[in-house]
């Protein structure tokens, strides 16, 4: 016998509009990737710096897919450096930070490696990691958080 879904677990399809308010960004398209531990973020220009004790990256986001005209520069403190293995099997070091994350009527902090996803069909992954516990996931429907949001130009 199967297990009901907690009242608190809202419903989300395989993509859906989120935002990034502690980068500015107002809304991204993110697939919703339950074969990904982490989070994966379109990045370019990436550029590690120190302020103070800290390590920061600094780089740049076109959140729009087809659209390189909105562009959005960014700085987060660097978490970590990790071995993050795609979906060909290829390893790679990223970046990784913390990012605040809104999708529907929650918010909270995810872990997001920056990488560039330029040849992906989308700028944004989000990983089981940060969604467990919140969100139950329906494969056959999109954009079920906020059907109301759209790309703001």
């Amino acid at each position: 016998m199967g297990h009901t879904p907690r009242e608190s677990n809202s419903v989300i399809g395989w993509r859906e509009w989120v935002s990034l308010p502690s980068l500015g960004i107002t809304s991204i398209k993110a697939k919703i990737d339950t074969g990904a531990r982490t989070s994966s973020l379109h990045a370019h220009d990436i550029e590690e710096f120190t302020r103070g004790p800290g390590k920061y990256v600094r780089f740049v986001v076109t959140p729009q897919q087809r659209n390189q005209k909105v562009v959005v520069s960014c700085e987060a403190r660097l978490v970590e450096k990790r071995k993050v293995k795609d979906s060909g099997g290829k390893e790679t070091i990223r970046p990784v930070i913390i990012t605040q994350i809104t999708l529907g009527n929650k918010l909270w902090d995810i872990e997001l490696t920056l990488t560039n996803r330029s040849e992906m069909g989308f700028r944004m992954l989000l990983g089981r990691q940060a969604i467990r516990k919140n969100f139950l996931i329906h494969p056959g429907k999109s954009f079920l958080a906020d059907k109301n949001r759209r790309i703001k130009k």
